[in-house]
């Protein structure tokens, strides 16, 4: 008998994974309002490292400057971002999700942000849609480069 409820439990879970799972890629709505990394281009944000006393506690780095290719960029599937260095010295972030159906992004390869799921392209200087299904650009997320860290700004 407890094999029985045993069997139940572990399907039940796997429906809810895969609940979840579909959910993530079902619509083509915004990103920086349900929590995606891309919550806006202005202000700190709480995981920046800096508090309202103007203390200077700061966060462990995103990356370093040298981790991000000049010309390409990296893809930071935990942090939800991708980090790309249009010109020497230039940094830019964007949300890793995709505006089409959510999907995150997978690789940063001449000059595009792609999307594996439809092949969306992203410009990866501003994020905006170089090739589609997707229509919108990728959420910018701020950063800030101190020395040769990166931290969310």
């Amino acid at each position: 008998m407890s094999g029985v409820a045993r069997r139940t439990v572990v399907a039940a879970a796997g429906g809810a994974g895969l609940t979840a799972a579909l959910a993530a890629c079902g619509t083509e709505q915004g990103t920086g309002a349900d929590g995606g990394a891309g919550g806006g281009t202005g202000g700190k944000d709480s995981a920046g490292g800096t508090d309202s006393s103007g203390g200077t506690e700061q966060s462990a780095p995103l990356a370093r400057t040298g981790d991000i290719p000049v010309g390409g960029g990296k893809v930071l599937a935990d942090q939800g971002l991708v980090i790309t260095q249009p010109k020497a010295g230039e940094f830019k972030a964007f949300s890793s999700r995709c505006t089409h159906q959510g999907c995150s992004v997978s690789r940063v390869s001449d000059g595009v942000i792609v999307c594996p799921c439809h092949q969306s392209h992203f410009d990866f200087s501003d994020g905006s849609v170089k090739q589609g299904p997707a229509t919108r650009p990728l959420e910018p997320a701020p950063i800030e480069v101190t020395g040769d860290a990166i931290r969310l700004g």
